[in-house]
């Protein structure tokens, strides 16, 4: 489900998600909405039944054209194995391509192997650092 607005469950799992990987820099709800308000950006979220499983964020960049950042992509542990992340990204480049947005960024950390992993199947390569985010130590884009 594509959010234009933000909810009590998208800030559920934002918060889990902050916590799973222990995220130092936290969006608020407001710095969330605004997030969305912004053209080309917007949030996902994966539900299987009616449990909410996942989630991912894409943030149009201003200091890259025609670039944006893959952000905030996190699965439930009981929705695991089930290709939510792969449905997320799918849904997540193609609002990008029809925005038409060229790259899509994101950064990491060594110890999400099973991210990058993901990652590097779906065609994203390592880059050089894009930002000052201080809990990244790998960073990929992918050309759509």
């Amino acid at each position: 489900m594509h959010l234009t607005r933000a909810s009590s469950e998208a800030d559920e799992i934002l918060g889990e998600y902050y916590e799973a990987v222990h995220v130092v820099q936290r969006d608020s709800p407001a710095a969330l909405q605004s997030l969305l308000d912004e053209p080309a950006s917007g949030m996902w979220l994966a539900y299987i039944g009616d449990q909410l499983a996942g989630c991912v964020v894409l943030r149009r960049m201003g200091s890259i054209p025609r670039a944006a950042e893959c952000k905030r992509l996190y699965v439930r542990s009981f929705a695991r194995g089930q290709h939510i992340a792969t449905l997320l990204l799918d849904a997540l480049e193609e609002h990008a391509q029809n925005h038409q947005l060229d790259w899509i960024y994101l950064d990491t950390y060594d110890d999400l192997k099973p991210a990058i992993a993901l990652y590097e199947q779906r065609g994203y390569q390592r880059c050089e650092r894009y930002n000052d985010n201080p809990q990244a130590t790998l960073f990929m884009r992918k050309q759509l």
